[in-house]
């Protein structure tokens, strides 16, 4: 099995999410499917189906966590240092609009570009991987070419 590279807050989250499925979502769907099914013909009962469908939802993000968290790889970004790798927080300066932008490389289980966390396997990452302060990427994205400069590299 191929294992997934995870900083150490992504791991912890992922692991804190499958945590209060088990023990909070879970017995909420099954008492809601009980008392669902307490009034009467379920084939036409929206609350039963409802409860169902949430059921299976949270099973299958179970077993999904479950998975991401069997194969993890956690990388401890601390003791990394030097160029652009997993796990650097890095901050560019988009070069057409003067604008600072920082982000954090991680994981895909983990990527929030909201949050500032960028997919390890996203165009910009791949254009930043071995790059060092200082340095100018070019990026193609779907909305067009992009040009940043490296600011600061940091390991946190």
């Amino acid at each position: 099995m191929e294992k997934i590279p995870m900083t150490r807050a992504g791991f912890d989250q992922l692991d804190q999410e499958l945590r209060d499925l088990r023990a909070v979502e879970r017995p909420a769907v099954i008492r809601a499917i009980a008392e669902a099914r307490e009034h009467g013909d379920l084939s036409e009962n929206a609350e039963y189906h409802a409860a169902r469908e949430k059921q299976s939802f949270v099973e299958g993000r179970i077993k999904e966590l479950e998975g991401l968290i069997s194969r993890a790889e956690v990388i401890d970004t601390s003791k990394l240092k030097g160029s652009i790798k997993f796990g650097a927080t890095v901050t560019l300066l988009d070069e057409d609009t003067e604008e600072e932008k920082t982000y954090q490389i991680v994981g895909e289980a983990e990527a929030d570009l909201e949050r500032g966390l960028l997919n390890v396997r996203s165009p910009l990452a791949r254009a930043l991987i071995g790059k060092d302060e200082g340095d100018s990427v070019e990026v193609v994205t779907p909305g067009g070419g992009k040009s940043y400069e490296i600011i600061v590299i940091r390991y946190v």
